[in-house]
């Protein structure tokens, strides 16, 4: 990717598409994801983005012809400004409940002041329901799987769900996010002191689900751009099935975390 075409990927307003099924990217721009689950008894949005993003999911999600206010859940994959900041105004606009994890229910509602970065605070919003790990979240006969899987935040959640499409069935799997956050130490963190077994534990736990369509919290950690390209370029196979895509990001994720970790205990 040019430099010229990593500004647009990350300022440029994206256009809403279908990935598969009843699954459609409405994120503001492909940086930061969000997607809308449809089904006929109303739609399941996870990740709003940031306040200012708001216009711009409400835009592709009609621009696709659907209707805001037929929005009914609203879900999130960690709690972070960038992916709930925009949870209160949409909360305004549709009046969806709002599900989350207990860990990260208490971060949002404190709009970022209890996030162990010490981030700038955002607009604070507060859950209609908490979910546990394991839950499944149902509407209008789909099913979305909310597997915890902490370390980028304490409620760090990763999402699964089904789709059957020309006579098959794919596993899609939405990555809440296994990234250190920067400047953050894994050990000793009087903040979070169980990070480092929350990681380990939640690369376990990514490992054993199963993944046909590779989606995650951010575009670029699931290739979109280059995705984008070819579903635009048509073709027989949906470019998102990618589940070597798939465990190619938890392995380099993986080795991020074992190398830093390393480094901290004084390993060479």
């Amino acid at each position: 990717m040019t430099a010229e075409e990593d500004q647009e990927y990350r300022t440029a307003r994206a256009k809403p598409f279908r990935i598969i099924g009843n699954i459609y990217f409405v994120g503001a721009t492909l940086h930061n994801s969000s997607y809308l689950i449809t089904t006929p008894q109303g739609h399941i949005l996870l990740d709003t983005g940031h306040e200012y993003s708001v216009q711009g999911v409400r835009e592709n999600i009609e621009s696709l012809g659907f209707q805001l206010r037929d929005v009914e859940i609203m879900l999130s994959s960690h709690a972070h400004h960038d992916h709930i900041g925009g949870h209160p105004l949409m909360k305004e606009l549709t009046g969806a409940s709002i599900l989350v994890t207990e860990a990260d229910a208490d971060v949002m509602s404190t709009g970022g002041k209890s996030d162990f970065r010490e981030r700038a605070p955002w607009k604070p919003a507060k859950a209609d329901r908490i979910i546990g790990d394991g839950e499944r979240i149902q509407l209008g006969g789909v099913t979305l799987v909310a597997h915890l899987t902490p370390g980028h935040t304490k409620g760090c959640t990763t999402w699964t769900t089904v789709v059957n499409e020309g006579g098959q069935t794919y596993d899609i799997v939405f990555v809440g996010g296994m990234g250190i956050n920067s400047g953050v130490p894994l050990v000793g963190n009087s903040k979070y002191p169980n990070m480092v077994e929350d990681f380990a534990r939640s690369f376990a736990k990514l490992k054993s689900l199963p993944c046909d369509i590779f989606l995650a919290a951010h575009g670029y950690w699931f290739n979109i751009w280059e995705k984008v390209k070819r579903l635009e370029q048509g073709g027989r196979i949906n470019p998102f099935i990618d589940p070597q895509g798939y465990r190619d990001y938890i392995e380099e994720k993986e080795l991020t975390y074992l190398e830093q970790l390393k480094l901290e205990r004084g390993g060479s």
